[in-house]
């Protein structure tokens, strides 16, 4: 993996589960990093300190990124620290909760929308013009197996909107490649430790997941951290437009 020295970086939702060990990856690469948090304000704190205590830079900002306001504010707080941005990892998003399309309000819907899909074209619209001279910057969208095969019950809207990350993914890569800037998406399986499996996935559901994997174990928020590693890396210079599966062989596009 090639160093990240003197790169910069923000994640999105970096302070918990994925997020934080994408964070914690790039730090220890050499970037510089901003955490963004909506509520784990203690845990991005604490990742800060600890990659200050490591020798790297890191700083936090919290930021609701469903609003257009507050993301104006998360980029002019980056703007006081950072020059430019060379790695942006749109990594919030939630399945909020399970509902079938005849239970759910419209109100729900639209949440669900905007946390996972809104949220990602708010962050990228304002990170652009700060990446578009920085010699061959990286964003990387996650979204979700959910994006490929529609989802467990009740996860609708959510599966939607990470089938529409993939998309989105595709045709901005095409927009900014003359930039420079590639565009890349993850798509992880069953992933333990993340924020999303802890709150929305029971224990039986996980040993079911698990038996069918053919590697024979679930996905760690490592895995997903080393692969939003590599996209952001400058040995990546010609995959744009990708999305990786990362599930253990439960399905290959």
């Amino acid at each position: 993996m090639n160093s990240l020295q003197g790169k910069t970086a923000l994640i999105t939702g970096g302070g918990s589960g994925i997020g934080r060990a994408i964070s914690a990856e790039l730090a220890e690469l050499g970037a510089q990093v901003c955490i963004h948090y909506f509520s784990s304000s203690k845990s991005a704190s604490a990742l800060a300190d600890q990659i200050h205590l490591k020798g790297g830079s890191a700083f936090t900002v919290g930021a609701d990124l469903t609003s257009e306001e507050e993301v104006n504010r998360l980029f002019t707080e980056l703007a006081g620290h950072f020059e430019g941005l060379d790695i942006l990892i749109n990594n919030s998003g939630d399945l909020v909760a399970r509902f079938s399309l005849e239970e759910m309000s419209y109100e729900f819907y639209r949440k669900v929308l905007a946390v996972n899909l809104d949220s990602m074209v708010l962050v990228s619209r304002k990170a652009i013009p700060l990446m578009k001279n920085r010699g061959g910057a990286s964003i990387v969208n996650l979204a979700s197996l959910a994006g490929r095969k529609g989802g467990h019950g009740g996860s609708l809207i959510y599966a939607t909107a990470k089938g529409a990350v993939i998309t989105f993914t595709r045709a901005l890569s095409s927009e900014l490649a003359s930039y420079g800037i590639r565009v890349n998406a993850l798509a992880p399986g069953l992933i333990l430790g993340s924020r999303f499996h802890e709150v929305h996935t029971t224990d039986e559901s996980k040993r079911e997941t698990i038996a069918g994997i053919p590697l024979g174990r679930a996905g760690t928020c490592e895995d997903i951290a080393r692969a939003a590693a590599f996209f952001a890396s400058e040995y990546n210079g010609f995959i744009t437009g990708a999305t990786l599966d990362i599930n253990g062989g439960v399905y290959m596009a």
